[in-house]
């Protein structure tokens, strides 16, 4: 028995195989992605070229089922990573496996479908694709109204916001702390764990401000209250009515002529 004629059969037969099973690798991931595109469109996911995008496509999957896009995300390299190590890769590779299967089981809720049709991922190959396929051209509509997920306390809770993809009811959504309030807000209280500073002994001044220190101007006095402006007398008064002129009588002139004096008789 010649061993170069195995060695080289093997080599001819995985040649002939290769392409074959490239092929169908394709073909899968192309049906598979329309049929997640299909759920995306059920669920409201905006933008169809999310279901196309390697890895991606399973990080919005992961957020549909209430599971945290970085947990799928870190679950993917560790299988990819660690899945090819001897002995013991086959246990990592299980942990992509069991991401799938807590996003996989909460959309199959939420279009009314439970874990029974998770069974079907059982058959090697065309399992996953016949149920995305179940998933994606059943009439029933997308339902998020459903009981909150049993790691929701959980660091495997999804809290990431992503623009496009709507946030599943109930998910603990990273927001303010708790008792925040806008500044100046009337009624607010201070956040857990405030302390006002204590009160200045008493008889303490604030030290002078230092050279350089530009000093504020004082403050202007509060301007009076308006007031209803008060009458004012006119600008200009009546001329008081003038007395008539006093008309004097023309006085007697004397005559222009005196009359002679008498003078005494002569003798």
């Amino acid at each position: 028995m010649d061993y170069n004629d195995n060695g080289w059969g093997m080599i001819a037969f995985w040649l002939a195989v290769a392409p074959i099973l490239f092929l169908l690798a394709i073909a899968a991931y192309v049906v598979g992605s329309f049929f997640l595109m299909k759920v995306f469109d059920k669920a409201g996911v905006q933008g169809r070229w999310r279901a196309w995008v390697p890895v991606y496509n399973s990080m919005v999957a992961a957020k549909l089922g209430d599971l945290s896009p970085w947990v799928m995300l870190g679950a993917i390299l560790v299988s990819a990573l660690l899945g090819s190590i001897p002995a013991i890769g086959w246990i990592f590779s299980l942990v992509g496996i069991a991401a799938w299967i807590l996003s996989g089981w909460r959309i199959g809720l939420k279009l009314n479908k439970d874990w029974p049709y998770l069974l079907l991922w059982l058959i090697p190959g065309v399992g996953t694709l016949i149920w995305l396929g179940i998933l994606a051209f059943d009439k029933t509509p997308w339902n998020p109204n459903i009981a909150p997920a049993p790691w929701r306390n959980s660091f495997l809770k999804d809290t990431t916001v992503w623009q496009g993809v709507p946030v599943q009811p109930g998910a603990p959504v990273a927001g303010p702390a708790a008792g925040y309030a806008a500044p100046g807000a009337a009624g607010a209280y201070p956040p857990p764990g405030y302390q006002q500073p204590p009160a200045p002994p008493a008889g303490y001044q604030p030290p002078a401000p230092g050279a350089g220190t530009p000093v504020p101007p004082p403050a202007a006095p509060p301007a009076p209250p308006a007031s209803a402006p008060t009458a004012q007398p006119p600008a200009t008064e009546p001329p008081a009515a003038a007395p008539p002129a006093a008309t004097e009588p023309p006085s007697t002139e004397p005559p222009s002529t005196e009359p002679p004096s008498g003078e005494p008789p002569r003798v």
